[in-house]
Formats: C-alpha cells, structure tokens, sequence
C-alpha cells in the first residue's frame, strides 16, 4: 500500500549522481566485459536452466538434433544419388535415368519434409528462448530496489529497456539461427568427412612429373582451404565485435533521446526550444552515423575475403580432383560425387566464414544482455563502502530515528535532533534549503536509499503511503490508477466517488472505468489530488510528504489540508519541504549538510561485484 517515486523524481536528486563520470564509474559495459566468451555464455546458460520454459527449450533442442540429424543423412543418400543419376547421364541410358528422377523426387519430398520442420523448430525456439530471457532479466531488474539503484550505477544502468526489448530479441534470434547453423554444419562435417576421406583415398597428386599418392587428399585441401579462410575472416573482421556493441550502445542513446523529447514536449514548445533539441538530436544522431560508417568499412573489407573464398570454391573441388578425372581413374559421376562431398565438407568448415559478421553481431548483443544481467545482481551491493543504515521495520506504529548519517557524494545529510521519536498520529514537518537534500531523506525513509549509518525503525511498508513531488500514475484505467497499488475490485463505486470527491476529482467519476493515458490527462495538481485519493480509500497509519504541498495551487493545498485535518485527522505525517508548513503540523526539525560524514561512493566496489 506504497507508493514509490517514479523515474521523473529521480531529477530532484541528481546531485546524488552529478559526481561520477563514465571514464571513473567501473559499472559499466566495459567493466563486465572483461569477463571471457565462456563466462558470459555460462551465466546465460545457468539463467536459460533455471528459467519455467526449461522442459520446453529441451524438448525443442532435442527434436531439432533429430531433424538436422536426418536431414545430414539423408543429404549423403542425396550426394551417394549424383554418381548413378550422372553415370546414367554420360551412358545415355534412359531406364536408368528415368528410375534416377524417381529415386530424387523421394529424397526431394523427405528433405522438403524436414526442412519445413527445421523452420518451424527455428522459429519457435527463437519465440521461447526470448520468453525465457526476458522472464528472467524482469525477475532480477525488478527484484526490490534493484531497478532503483540501477538508475544509481552509472553508464550501465542507462536505458535498460533497451537491453529488456530490442537486444533481448536479437540476442535469442541471433542465437537460435546460430546454434542451428552450428549444429547442421558439425553434423555435416562429421557425416561428408568420412565420405570424402574413402572418395579421395585413391586419388594422385602429380607433382614435378611425379604421382604422389596422398590418403585422404581432399579431405585435407578442404581443411586447408577453410582453414585459411576462417583465420582470414577472424583477422579482417575482428574489429566489428566492438563496433557492433559501440552502435547499439549510441542506438539506445538516440531512442532515450527521443522518447525524452517527446516527453518534454510541452516544456520544449514553451521555452521555443526546438531549435537547442533539434541540434542536441542530430549531435546524438551523427554519433550513430560516425559509428555505422565505420561498420560498413569494416564489412566491406569482411566481404572481401568471404565473398572472395565464395566465388573460389564454384571451381576450387574441380580443379582438386581434376588430376584423377583427367587421367580416367574416376568416372563423371564419381567426379561429382566427390565434388559434392567435398562442398559439403569445406561448407561445414568454412561456417565460421560465411557467418563472422553474425557472429560479431551476436558477440556485441550477448555482451550487452549479459553484462546488464551480471550488472544487476550486483545492485545489492552497491555502494557497500559508504556503509549501511540500518532500517527495521516494527509493528510499534510508532517512528524513531538514532544517529542517521545520509550518505551523499558530497559528504552526508542528517536531522537537526540526531535522537526523533514519533508516536503514532503524530504529524512534523521537515525542512530543507535543497531539493536533493528532501530526496534522499524521503528515499531513506522508504528505504531506497540505504547508504549511509545509524537507525531507522519505521512501521512495516504496507502501514505506509510516500508521496513524492512528482506524483505517478500507472497505464490503465482510472479506477485501477485511484486504487494503485491495490487491485481496483477491492473498493466499491462508494468508496471510490467519496474519494474523488474530497479532492475535488468528482467530474472524473463517470470515466472512472476508461483507459487512458491519464498521466497526460491529468495535470500535476490532479494527479497529487488522485494520489491524495488514494490515501482517502487505503488508510495508511503514516503519510510521508516530500515537497507536496511546495508544488500545488492554493486551491488544491486547502483542500488536501482539509482532507488531512478532518476525514484523516488520525493520519501520521511526516512533511518533507522548503517551508511554509500547515497548521495541524505541531513538530519541526530540519536537515543539516555534513561534509565529514560519510559519502556515498558506488565506484568503490565490494568483493562480490569483483567475484
């Protein structure tokens, strides 16, 4: 029954984070990357194995093994085909040929078959490896205070619905039609391999006038052809796995940027700042122009090298096996046997090759995903060395406060009385000069900001309602924003237009069931008006306040404070302002800036975020 301030509160403090800078702030992409590939793979794979769609993705990893393994044998059955269908050819042997055609049409329609199922294997698996990912980062992101203190940690907090959304997606896409393609070509490779070793084991090498006999020939020309070319690719596209993750990182930046701009528009509009946005807009744009037309040289000279091995292997498995053709030790249809065995081969070998910028690709988004991940377990450590406070929640009803040290990044924030006893019904007020200075006792009390050292003991969350300066209402419909974070059926159409009402609301009761974007519709006076409501219909035994009263129109404040002083005259308050405070508040203290104390310095990692 709390309600906790949104992202747009989090401005009031932005002192808290104006002191770091991405170049001294370790919880960033960066810092996580020093983890290697394996590492990275394995905290996905344990996240995978512990997800609810488990049974679902083994099942789906079994069956597409089973269709790639009939699909690889029955390919050999289709390549064995190219001798007798060839051979039928050069003997001009109709019976033959035509018995050929049928034998093709079979291994067609079972190849048709199992494609068709390998598709829809690929798709679907891409459908609930997302759906396991996505569950998964969710339930570690919104774990209590995480997401929070994320917003805290610096550059790697920065746009996770980013992370959540676009690189989520392409992270189980890229993936999936990664580990298939893996699949296919290993069990290809393992099926043509032994193939090609008995078609060439006979084969000549001539060599200076000589016949060099050499086991498995072409067996070893195509690991050497795509040896070469795999060791190729990795030196020339190298480069792009940075690239990759510098665009998607200047990407996320630019849809921040937009969605801020749409946001702010109104305010924009009213300064006639268009101008200073559009420049700031296309500043962020050039830098994601700058970062793609790097990519695109980097892959011009990828493709160099893969589309030059591409063209080369039309002719490379004629010109090796030429030698015993041309020299009548091999018949047209074993030619083309062993030429197919042979692409099959140095196709399976050279998937590192045709797939390098994917895998670039897929490198950068597993970065971004799992260092995000790896970022957000951490959170709970977050700024361990600047100390804790110690918060107890109590069924006393009562509010005390012993020796608290706030920690800021530049020093710390405490009461004036370092000993408070509130007793229940009780109702303060506390002042503050600065804005961030309310925010960070406003989240202490909550217990969002924990960082700092002495005592706190408070009633329990739910006994509990704080306001914030800027209130928020959640998507959906009226009755379920005027109800948040309760379930709308649990207060009836009385309770509710009684609510309205004593705020002043009561023309929004017949679109109390509409869904809307009410917090465009609503201005701010409103919506701390509804929040207000909301205090009406859960009765809480504490109320914190933090710059409410400072923000409303005259009007408005009247009749909230006649709202506090009559329907909840028994309402513990706690008031967090600049000044100015109400008459039914009968205690005042006020907040003090140390520089001494303790300061709040998320950059000094503790041992688990260096584990």
């Amino acid at each position: 029954m709390s309600q906790t301030p949104g992202n747009a509160s989090t401005r009031a403090a932005g002192a808290a984070t104006a002191a770091r800078t991405p170049a001294d702030d370790p919880l960033s992409a960066a810092d996580f990357s020093k983890d290697n590939l394996f590492v990275q793979i394995g905290r996905m794979a344990s996240a995978f194995w512990t997800a609810r769609e488990r049974n679902k993705l083994v099942l789906l990893a079994i069956s597409l093994v089973l269709v790639i393994t009939a699909t690889a044998l029955m390919q050999i059955r289709l390549n064995a085909w190219n001798r007798p269908f060839y051979d039928s050819l050069t003997h001009k042997d109709i019976a033959a040929f035509e018995s050929q055609l049928r034998v093709f049409v079979e291994l067609a329609a079972i190849l048709l078959a199992l494609n068709v199922s390998q598709v829809w294997l690929n798709q679907t698996s891409r459908v609930v490896l997302r759906q396991g990912l996505v569950h998964d980062l969710l339930e570690q992101w919104l774990k209590p205070l995480r997401a929070f203190r994320l917003t805290n940690a610096g550059p790697i907090g920065q746009n996770p619905d980013q992370r959540l959304h676009a690189d989520a997606q392409h992270l189980t896409e890229l993936t999936t039609d990664l580990g298939i393609g893996l699949l296919q070509a290993t069990l290809l490779l393992l099926s043509f391999i032994g193939v090609l070793w008995v078609l060439s084991q006979h084969m000549v090498v001539p060599l200076g006038g000589q016949r060099l006999h050499v086991p498995g020939y072409m067996v070893w020309c195509a690991l050497f052809y795509a040896g070469t070319a795999s060791l190729c690719s990795w030196a020339v596209g190298r480069p792009l796995i940075a690239l990759d993750a510098e665009r998607y990182a200047r990407e996320a930046n630019l849809r921040f940027a937009l969605v801020r701009a749409n946001e702010e528009i109104e305010g924009i509009t009213i300064y006639g700042g268009e101008s200073d946005e559009k420049q700031h807009l296309n500043a962020i744009f050039d830098t994601v122009i700058e970062v793609s037309l790097r990519i695109v040289g980097a892959m011009t000279r990828l493709t160099w090298i893969t589309s030059g091995y591409g063209w080369f292997t039309i002719v490379a498995p004629i010109l090796v096996a030429a030698p015993s053709y041309l020299t009548g030790e091999m018949s047209f249809g074993e030619l083309m046997v062993a030429v197919g065995a042979f692409n099959q081969v140095q196709t399976s070998l050279r998937w590192f090759v045709d797939n390098f910028s994917t895998i670039a690709d897929w490198r950068a988004t597993l970065l971004r995903v799992a260092s995000f991940r790896a970022a957000v377990m951490t959170m709970d450590q977050l700024g361990a060395g600047s100390g804790l406070v110690d918060l107890e929640e109590s069924e006393r009803g009562a509010i005390r406060i012993d020796d608290l040290e706030i920690a800021a990044p530049s020093g710390s924030i405490r009461l004036s009385d370092p000993h408070v006893q509130l007793a229940p019904g009780e109702r303060v007020f506390v002042a503050a000069e600065r804005g961030a200075e309310r925010t960070l006792f406003f989240r202490a009390l909550i217990g969002l900001w924990p960082w700092g050292r002495g005592r706190i003991e408070r009633p329990a969350r739910a006994a509990m309602m704080f306001l914030p300066a800027r209130a928020y209402v959640p998507p959906g419909s009226l009755r379920g924003a005027l109800c948040y974070p309760c379930a709308a059926h649990e207060f009836d159409d009385a309770a509710t237009s009684r609510a309205l009402a004593a705020v002043g609301l009561e023309r929004l009761q017949p679109l109390i069931d509409t869904t809307a974007r009410w917090d465009r519709q609503l201005n701010d006076d409103e919506k701390q008006c509804l929040a207000m409501a909301r205090v009406l219909l859960q009765q809480p035994q504490w109320l914190v306040l933090n710059g409410v009263f400072d923000t409303l129109d005259s009007a408005s404040r009247r009749r909230i404070e006649t709202l506090l002083t009559h329907e909840l005259a028994g309402l513990g308050i706690i008031n967090i302002g600049a000044g100015g405070e109400a008459d039914f508040l009968n205690r005042r203290f006020r907040l003090v800036s140390d520089s001494t104390g303790p300061r709040f310095m998320p950059h000094e990692r503790s041992t688990a975020l260096t584990q």
